[in-house]
């Protein structure tokens, strides 16, 4: 762009660009009407500004057009000619007098940007490129004049990054340009990819050699697309005539791959039309729209009889729209040259009925960087700052059936990730969680653990509350047998204590001591009563109660039946004439018994309580999926000192009643109370392994039953058979048939 000056377009002629072409095939002979486009959004971005009577007053901007021809020899050709101004070129040296150049607009791809950048970067010349996005061009230590109205590649990588996390894709592959761009920007794009868990299955390098045909490496490349199970691939680097020639060989392979395409491809609208049934469904991440709303009517007066001297537009509308031009003998050569027929035409045909030129491609940013080189020159000349337009990207896909491309399968809620040994982070295997642990998410690298009071479900996705085990009242059909059995037991007792209370003038109520009869009763029927401390859910009250309460009842019936005991011994020998055991009969001693010996147990459970009483305790370990309910013992010694401090009482009183137990005595107790006692010490005796090998509500059903079957024992043995001749035999309930008893 040159300052103060109009020069009409310089267009060099094509030739030139097309020999160079044909190596590549028949695709390049054709000048391209979108690459055209961009060349009249430049003079047209011209004419605004020179028409704009508040931006560069006075000043008239010009420019040169030249075609690089996507080579860096010419890009480089093209900038010295015009630093070096009309007639021979010399680096170093100007021959314009008045014409000053305020900056250069290009090039298109990176490849040949890069060395224009290079180079005018030592003459800090400003250069501003409407679509090279490679990222090394951001480096203002090396390119200090350089600016871009795209985005960089790095831009694009988080964009890409969150397009493929949205639809799983985490197994890619890389089609990548082999030239130095392609090689930098896939190194950066593998690094910052596989950093957030997206793995590269492979990486091929487009080049003219590995592209042939009859190339060896052509077709492993072809082989390893194929074979691979990624279906997600990504085009990088530089566009170039190889790399089209590439995708051409390998389109049997791509065309079931779904291909992603940042915004520098896929303003490539020449590729996109060569190769349909390639990126057909592909993924194309593009830039906003910029809107030139008056661009329109401009195209429509592009024409070669509006503007004679453009070559190349009359080249396009010959093998374009086949309209010949005046110039016969251009029409012959172009005619044969290209094989086509052409005729006259009526002058409505226009340049956007042209297919390839209706895209959109990045003619917008064209304008753009004219618009933005316009702008800091009138800023520089009015020391204003002005906000440039801000250009922002934006996604735009198609979608149709998403497909999938993984190495490995999801892994579902319940499982998490194994890896595999290798250099994949995407290939592992999906293995269930541990025993207590879930994951809630798709492709969880790890499974936690529930807390305490959860437990997981069946699918080991949900933390669920564990259930709650204890004896319940109304959820437990063991603890409605219990309920019964204790009422009637309690039921039988007291009747059994009417009875007694009716007939305590008989011989048999007051044979050895009626009030130690009616207390053992009284003890009985509180014991089956307490019972109920151990059902329902345990609390800190209930927990010391329940051992508390039994203990001390149970001592105060083993200390009546001890008290019985004796005192049967007793009578036996205070019959005897001159006996000094006759003293001690009477209600004195066996209230003394009973009250030491429950003392013994009050002052064992009133300090068992003062130092370390029962309390609730949720045992979470225990089993799976369930927290037991239960009452911590507290001190272990002081349970133990109450059952065993009860045991010694038993033991005492079965030795003593087995030693009497021959004594001559109708109405003897002691052959029942033996028997009491070996069912009272045995039921103990078996209980305690059970009680230590259960857990939960089970190990609570086994005390129970121990509380109720050596009650049951006691009551059985020592009150049945007297309530039998009570009711049954009342005969034998006189005091001569004692007293006969007696002698005999």
């Amino acid at each position: 762009m040159e300052q103060e000056h109009w020069n009409a377009s310089k267009l060099h002629d094509m030739r030139e660009c097309e020999d160079k072409g044909r190596v590549f095939g028949e695709m390049t002979r054709w000048p391209s009407p979108q690459y055209y486009k961009n060349v009249l959004t430049f003079r047209f971005a011209i004419e605004q500004f020179n028409k704009n009577s508040f931006i560069l007053p006075n000043i008239t901007i010009g420019y040169h057009v030249y075609d690089s021809c996507s080579y860096g020899i010419n890009a480089i050709k093209s900038v010295l000619q015009i630093l070096s101004g009309p007639g021979r070129m010399v680096p170093n040296y100007s021959c314009t007098e008045r014409l000053k150049i305020i900056g250069f607009i290009g090039d298109h791809y990176s490849v040949t940007t890069v060395p224009i950048a290079q180079l005018l970067g030592v003459y800090r010349y400003s250069q501003i490129s409407y679509g090279a996005t490679n990222s090394v061009l951001g480096d203002r230590h090396f390119y200090p004049t350089f600016f871009q109205t795209l985005q960089s590649d790095h831009s694009i990588y988080p964009m890409l990054h969150k397009v493929l996390e949205y639809f799983g894709w985490t197994w890619i592959g890389i089609l990548a340009s082999n030239d130095d761009s392609g090689d930098t920007e896939t190194a950066l794009m593998i690094k910052y990819l596989t950093r957030r868990g997206i793995c590269v299955a492979f990486t091929i390098k487009m080049s003219f050699e590995t592209c042939s045909n009859k190339s060896l490496i052509n077709k492993r490349n072809v082989e390893i697309i194929r074979n691979s199970t990624a279906r997600v691939i990504i085009l990088h680097g530089t566009f170039s005539q190889t790399f089209v020639q590439c995708l051409r060989d390998m389109k049997d392979v791509l065309s079931d791959r779904t291909i992603v395409l940042n915004p520098h491809w896929a303003n490539n609208k020449f590729l996109m039309d060569r190769f349909v049934s390639i990126f057909n469904g592909s993924l194309v991440l593009d830039n906003l729209p910029i809107h030139l709303p008056d661009i329109l009517r401009f195209f429509n007066k592009i024409k070669p009889e509006n503007y004679p001297e453009d070559k190349l537009l009359e080249r396009i509308y010959i093998l374009y729209h086949q309209c010949c031009s005046a110039n016969q003998s251009v029409c012959r050569f172009y005619g044969s040259l290209y094989n086509i027929r052409l005729h006259k035409c009526s002058g409505k045909e226009l340049i956007i009925q042209i297919r390839s030129f209706q895209y959109d491609g990045i003619f917008p940013r064209v304008f753009l960087a004219v618009y933005v080189t316009a702008y800091a020159l009138n800023t520089m000349r009015l020391f204003l700052y002005n906000n440039h337009q801000k250009v922002e990207t934006n996604v735009y896909y198609f979608k149709q059936q998403i497909p999938v491309s993984r190495c490995s399968e999801k892994c579902l809620p319940g499982s998490r990730k194994l890896p595999r040994s290798g250099i994949h982070a995407c290939c592992y295997d999906c293995v269930p969680c541990s025993e207590g642990e879930i994951s809630n998410a798709t492709d969880s690298e790890n499974c936690f653990t529930c807390q305490d009071d959860e437990w997981p479900n069946e699918k080991r996705d949900l933390c669920i509350p564990k259930s709650e085990d204890f004896l319940s009242y109304t959820n437990d059909e063991i603890s409605a047998v219990f309920i019964s059995v204790s009422c009637f037991f309690c039921f039988i007792t007291q009747l059994i204590l009417g009875i007694f209370i009716s007939h305590r003038d008989t011989p048999i109520v007051k044979a050895n001591n009626k009030n130690l009869s009616f207390l053992l009763l009284v003890s009985i029927m509180l014991s089956f009563l307490c019972v109920f401390l151990f059902l329902g859910r345990p609390v800190d009250i209930t927990c010391m109660l329940r051992q508390i309460s039994f203990g001390i009842l149970f001592s105060i019936a083993v200390s009546s039946v001890l008290a019985k005991t004796i005192m049967v011994c007793i009578a036996f020998r205070a019959t005897k004439p001159g006996s000094v055991w006759r003293k001690w009969m009477g209600v004195k001693l066996p209230n003394c018994v009973v009250f030491i010996c429950s003392s013994v147990q009050v002052m064992i459970s009133v300090s068992w309580l003062s130092i370390s009483p029962p309390f609730q305790e949720l045992d979470t370990h225990s089993y799976q999926g369930q927290i037991i309910v239960q009452c911590n013992e507290g001190s272990v010694i002081g349970f133990y000192s109450v059952l065993g401090y009860m045991g010694v009482l038993a033991a005492v009183s079965f030795i003593t009643a087995h030693i009497a137990r021959t004594l001559p005595d109708s109405f003897n107790e002691a052959k029942y109370i033996t028997f009491s006692m070996l069912v009272f010490c045995s039921v103990w005796i078996a209980m305690i392994p059970a009680y230590l090998s259960t857990k939960g509500k089970y190990m609570v059903a086994v005390e129970i039953f121990s509380i109720l079957t050596s009650n049951a024992g006691l009551l059985g043995c020592i009150f049945f058979p007297k309530c039998y001749i009570i009711l049954c035999r009342p005969a034998l309930n006189t005091k001569l048939h004692l007293l006969d008893n007696r002698k005999t």
